[in-house]
């Protein structure tokens, strides 16, 4: 197994709606730990992971994109355009930025899609730390197909790839 550097990953809930469930403090770590090993990133790093409302991420979505409205998670690189990053002069880690997760449209999300709400939370946290790294969705069809393609290999890696964890409905019996 390649080896990354040590990475400090900061965790916050700052919505009071939903109870985050246990594990998935620790599912985030091993997420971003494994889009890190997955692009050959060697440096130690840290990258900062919030929880917050609908009401918060449409108004950062409002502030940051210009667009009014709800979205399940938003990306916020340290590093600029031109590949400079951004280190912390304490530690000598390089600060990836910040990812902003609503709860809220992630539970929506894995209702919709079939799958738990664990392996909505690790998908949008590989889609963000692959922003950080700078890949961009929105760039071209092309560049989206290499970032999906970049999701599902690692999310299969860590075992919550959307074929391994489609969640069937139960049937109601009809007793």
């Amino acid at each position: 197994m390649q080896q990354t550097g040590k990475l400090k990953v900061s965790i916050k809930n700052n919505q009071n709606n939903v109870k985050i469930p246990s594990g998935i403090r620790l599912l985030i770590r091993r997420c971003c730990h494994a889009v890190l090993i997955s692009e050959g990133f060697t440096q130690n790093a840290e990258v900062s992971v919030s929880f917050v409302s609908n009401q918060e991420i449409r108004q950062l979505n409002k502030t940051y994109r210009d667009k009014d409205s709800v979205t399940d998670v938003l990306s916020f690189p340290l590093t600029s355009a031109d590949g400079t990053q951004e280190i912390d002069a304490e530690t000598g880690y390089v600060l990836l930025g910040d990812v902003v997760i609503s709860i809220e449209t992630a539970m929506k999300q894995a209702n919709i899609y079939g799958h738990s709400l664990s392996r909505e939370i690790g998908f949008l946290t590989v889609h963000s730390m692959l922003h950080l790294l700078g890949y961009d969705h929105e760039t071209s069809p092309l560049d989206e197909r290499i970032m999906r393609e970049k999701e599902e290999s690692v999310l299969e890696k860590l075992g919550i790839s959307r074929e391994l964890t489609f969640v069937t409905p139960t049937e109601e019996s009809n007793t």
